[in-house]
């Protein structure tokens, strides 16, 4: 199926005291209807910063310099502010990080779901007050009929991610983009609201991107992955392809990085040596040169910088296999 979201070539910059710095490199990702893609990395890799910028939210004083976000085909970052705005929600969503900020604590959660709905439909309150307690219901708080009028700091983390998903998908969009949704939860909760999204996905077909650093969470509830590095994407694929056979040493770092339940007692982690680039100062080469362990030391990973070719950017990924 053609892709419903197609970010291509996507690049954003900010002003830095060192010159200018590029957070997103010349992104494209493609989610098609029904699709959960993962987007992977470390933290200031871009992952975030690139859907911020689809959305037309880069902070100030950033912005994008480059690229398209193409949504059913139409430009969003070519849309004037009031068309972008009623985009925002009723086609396309976004469910932040940390569920207490994303809230305001001043006002019921339910009167928050109503704002949202009558920002956008014709409707009452008396018909958007049912609809809230409806999608507070939807996405498992119990009595929602009476937590509707509780304010933010009543619920727990866990009930406060599951009112913004209720504020995401009030308008039913096409897309869904969950930025590191269950980061501030007990692995337990984690599980529910993950499951949750997956069972939100299934009855609606809305494609959904999964921004986070959890493999885990990848292997079990993506179909396919994007892994950013330094800006840029590194290696695409599916979920099965890449976790297989994974063609850039980032990615087989991030793996070789995670702790095996089945592995020996006591064995040492194998962290990533060093860290990631100034953005202000990237070198003219492979961002990940200096923390490779297969092209560390060579010329050509020092002085050029490969291009995403059949999945992965990386000049030797056909010598990943034997170098690990």
């Amino acid at each position: 199926m053609p892709p419903i979201l197609d970010i291509r070539g996507l690049t954003t910059a900010f002003p830095g005291e060192t010159g200018r710095q590029v957070l997103v490199d010349d992104v494209s990702l493609q989610v098609s209807p029904g699709e959960i893609l993962a987007v992977v990395g470390e933290s200031g890799s871009g992952k975030t910063m690139t859907f911020l910028s689809a959305l037309g939210l880069v902070p100030r004083p950033g912005r994008v310099v480059g690229g398209q976000a193409l949504l059913d085909g139409e430009d969003l970052l070519r849309l004037q502010p009031e068309a972008l705005r009623r985009a925002r929600g009723a086609r396309i969503a976004m469910v932040f990080q940390d569920p207490l900020t994303g809230l305001n604590p001043v006002f019921p959660v339910g009167e928050q779901i109503i704002e949202v709905l009558r920002a956008h439909l014709p409707i009452g309150r008396r018909e958007a007050r049912a609809r809230a307690i409806a999608l507070l219901g939807r996405v498992q708080i119990p009595d929602a009929s009476q937590r509707v009028d509780d304010y933010p700091h009543q619920f727990s983390g866990g009930m406060r991610q599951r009112v913004l998903i209720a504020m995401a998908i009030a308008l039913g969009p096409k897309v869904l983009i969950c930025d590191e949704p269950t980061t501030a939860l007990d692995v337990t909760v984690q599980a529910q609201v993950l499951e949750l999204l997956a069972e939100l996905r299934r009855e609606t077909g809305m494609a959904m991107v999964l921004v986070t650093h959890d493999l885990g969470v990848v292997a079990r509830h993506a179909d396919r992955i994007a892994v950013m590095y330094a800006g840029r994407v590194v290696e695409t694929g599916a979920i099965d392809t890449v976790f297989a056979h994974t063609r850039h040493p980032y990615t087989a770092s991030l793996f070789r990085s995670v702790p095996e339940l089945d592995g020996p007692a006591g064995e040492a982690l194998r962290p990533i040596e060093g860290q990631p680039p100034d953005p202000a100062a990237r070198p003219p080469g492979c961002a990940f040169e200096p923390r490779c362990f297969v092209g560390h030391g060579r010329a050509r990973c020092r002085t050029e910088r490969p291009a995403l070719v059949e999945s992965a950017a990386c000049h030797f990924s056909a010598e990943l296999e034997t170098a690990e």
